[in-house]
């Protein structure tokens, strides 16, 4: 689980390839669920709720150079 904090140090690039690791990772989970047992399954709630946090900061992020240059 990440940390919000932790999230704000990186680049715009870097939360993306987070953010598509993350999906792939959920992603496999998924199709593991269907076609088999997911030995924890707790581990969803926390990527989507991760995907959640990244897609805050991009935010922030993409809000903040519009304050900037308007």
């Amino acid at each position: 689980m990440m940390k919000t904090g932790e999230l704000r140090g990186f680049s715009e690039e870097e939360l993306q390839e987070k953010k598509a690791d993350l999906k792939k990772r959920l992603f496999e989970l998924n199709f593991k669920k269907k076609y088999g047992k997911v030995e924890a399954p707790h581990i969803f709630k926390s990527i989507r709720r991760d995907i959640a946090r990244i897609n805050t900061v991009l935010r922030e992020k993409i809000d903040e150079e519009k304050k900037e240059n308007p």
